[in-house]
């Protein structure tokens, strides 16, 4: 009966390793094939990754390798996944967390301007060149973090026209 016993624990012990695992390999793919995106589809570098969702690379680069001993904190796996536009419900499947939901509940966005619609449209249209994509996103990128003026300036720039 004492074997019997044994078997069952290593069993367990066993299973529970082999979920864990499964769990961080799961995750780390996630994670991986969103980085990837992220480089193919904005250009972005590790270290733009860590700017835009507030997540270190430390961590970021700790999940790839499926090296944690903890969970990831949910607030963490949340603003990773909405930095980079995706839906942290896919990454809590990823954990094997039963989560429908993230816990900040965002505002519906505000409506689209028809210029930027069309935007979106000629980078996700198969028609248009790789580097015509380019360079929308480039222009984009430089538009979106170019520092903006104050406004007294604006006004004298706007008067000397």
């Amino acid at each position: 009966m004492a074997g019997a016993v044994t078997q069952a624990q290593r069993s367990y012990g066993h299973e529970v390793t082999e979920t864990a695992n499964a769990r961080k390999i799961a995750f780390a793919t996630f994670v991986r094939r969103a980085l990837d995106e992220a480089r193919a589809t904005r250009a972005w570098s590790g270290t733009e990754v860590s700017r835009r969702t507030g997540v270190s690379r430390q961590t970021i680069n700790r999940w790839v390798r499926g090296d944690w001993a903890s969970d990831p904190e949910a607030e963490r796996v949340v603003a990773f996944c909405e930095g980079l536009g995706l839906d942290p419900t896919v990454a809590f499947a990823a954990l094997g967390w039963d989560r429908t939901t993230s816990r900040r509940t965002s505002p519906s966005p505000p409506p689209m301007d028809p210029d930027v619609e069309a935007l979106l449209r000629r980078l996700v249209d198969p028609d248009v060149s790789d580097a015509e994509k380019f360079h929308i996103r480039e222009t984009i990128r430089y538009l979106a973090y170019r520092p903006t003026l104050p406004l007294g300036v604006r006004k004298r720039g706007d008067a000397a026209s």
